[in-house]
């Protein structure tokens, strides 16, 4: 498959003849996707638990090593079988049972493009404005001021941008991630370099106790890779089925979690030398480190902005267009993308040109389905390991239609798993306030757990343990081999 023919498999398994490359490869398109400036905002929530500098650094680096293990974890499983990730989940929970998680992951996956496109779009406008004095001022979603003319060229040129690129598909989007991920690491080295004297230890000391350690672990998960569990083998399904697993699990998690890692430091290092800077960092990122930034370095401080953000954007939009394959949806991938590319622009105009408070709204809402891609990703993992153990593999049969409808171990597992990981999230917004933390008291609600939404992890570790033990007293599933 070339560069510039678009993909034609969908989510079936990748024949033999097409799979090439290494798994070293995948660390760019994680890496390139990840390497948002809002990777410094991280740095500033954290610390906002009330770590200091060594503890929230620490804590950062255990979070994004841990959850994109398992981003890294699930790739092992694209590459063994050549299918993307949410049709791989057909294993655990059935044919029928698995349009459950997919649609939530569907509704994730077109969310986070949406948020993207719309912060590439307004990142672009800001720039523009610093670079022209005399243009009005950008809009801002939660302002209500309206939108310029440079917003919405900004935002027609990001939509196309990562329209184009998820409709040819795969090898276009591993080749125009290493190229980003170059320019990035070049471009964010200078601007480092640049806010150096902006940087220091201040007077950070760790307030809370070893709850606060916890907390920032799992805070730091819910930031990165939890996000991305259900991508994993999107972009590993093309290697031979031969990749060394351990290389596989190896170049997903250094490319998703190191060179956010690198941002996050530096975010915290913000607030020890500029506790100003740092509070305005946390709100809007890009717009606040653009100010103290000179102009000369602008233009390429906007493309490094702008192609975080989209870097991010195309990886949705392809892995959202497998998923609605996976849900039934009978159409070819890249018309999928499409469909999926139309309500990522309906969407991001309602948040630029209609909306003053939904993007919190929908923030909140995106947690509640990091609950369930939580529960999910457990017991996808400990059904790849049951495989493995047994001396199993992935049968394509087993993924198609006429494959058993339901496995109620692994439904099961997810439906509880899910309610109390939601009883043990809070958030921000009153509405969905009202439908999560229920298993919390006021005290937890309001503590550094609460903060941290321990829930996400609560629902992976119960939804592991919970389809381990169904699953293990259950009827054995017969495993049709191709040979067969």
């Amino acid at each position: 498959m070339g560069t510039m023919a678009v993909e034609q498999n969908g989510i079936n398994a990748v024949p033999e003849g097409e799979r090439r490359g290494r798994p070293r490869d995948l660390f760019w398109p994680w890496a390139g996707s990840n390497l948002s400036l809002f990777g410094v905002a991280f740095g500033v929530y954290v610390v906002g638990l009330g770590l200091g500098v060594m503890p929230a650094i620490i804590t950062g680096a255990a979070g994004y090593a841990l959850s994109f293990l398992l981003v890294g974890l699930v790739a092992v499983g694209g590459a063994r079988s050549g299918v993307p990730t949410m049709t791989l989940g057909r294993a655990p929970f059935g044919f029928q049972g698995n349009k459950l998680p997919t649609l939530f992951s569907y509704v994730s996956n077109v969310g986070w493009e949406i948020v993207l496109v719309t912060l590439a779009a307004q990142s672009g406008a800001e720039i523009i404005r610093r670079l022209g004095p005399g243009l009005p001022e950008s809009g801002q979603l939660e302002a209500g001021v309206p939108p310029t003319a440079a917003t919405a060229i900004c935002f027609a040129v990001a939509a196309a941008v990562v329209i184009a690129v998820g409709v040819y598909g795969h090898a276009m989007i591993m080749v125009v991630q290493r190229y980003l991920t170059y320019a990035f690491i070049v471009l964010t080295v200078v601007y480092l370099i640049l806010m150096v004297p902006r940087l220091g230890t201040g007077s950070l000391e760790t307030t809370s106790g070893a709850g606060g350690w916890v907390g920032g672990v799992i805070f730091a998960m819910t930031l990165l890779g939890l996000g991305w569990v259900n991508c994993g083998a999107d972009y590993s399904r093309y290697l031979p089925a031969s990749s060394r697993p351990r290389s596989v699990a190896l170049w997903t998690t250094l490319g998703g979690a190191l060179p956010p890692l690198v941002l996050l430091v530096f975010g915290v290092l913000l607030v020890g030398g500029d506790p100003t800077l740092a509070e305005a960092a946390g709100a809007n990122p890009v717009a606040a480190l653009a100010g103290a930034l000179p102009t000369w370095f602008l233009v390429p401080y906007l493309l490094t902005a702008v192609g975080g953000f989209l870097a991010g954007a195309i990886m949705d939009i392809y892995s959202s267009g497998l998923s609605m394959l996976a849900l039934g949806v009978p159409i070819r991938r890249h018309y999928a993308v499409l469909i999926d590319g139309l309500l990522m622009v309906l969407g991001g105009y309602y948040l630029l040109f209609v909306s003053t408070s939904f993007l919190a709204t929908f923030q909140a809402f995106l947690a509640i389905v990091g609950v369930v891609m939580a529960a999910w990703v457990a017991i996808f993992l400990v059904d790849m390991w049951r495989l493995r153990a047994g001396g199993r593999a992935y049968d394509e049969r087993l993924l198609r239609a006429g494959a058993p409808a339901f496995n109620w171990p692994g439904l099961v597992s997810l439906v509880v798993a899910s309610v109390v990981g939601l009883g043990l999230i809070t958030s921000a917004d009153p509405n969905i306030a009202r439908v999560v933390g229920f298993l919390m008291s006021d005290e937890l609600r309001a503590g550094t757990f609460g903060t941290a939404n321990i829930g996400v992890v609560i629902a992976l570790v119960l939804a592991g343990l919970l389809y381990f033990l169904i699953a293990s007293v259950a009827r054995p599933r017969r495993k049709v081999t191709l040979s067969d």
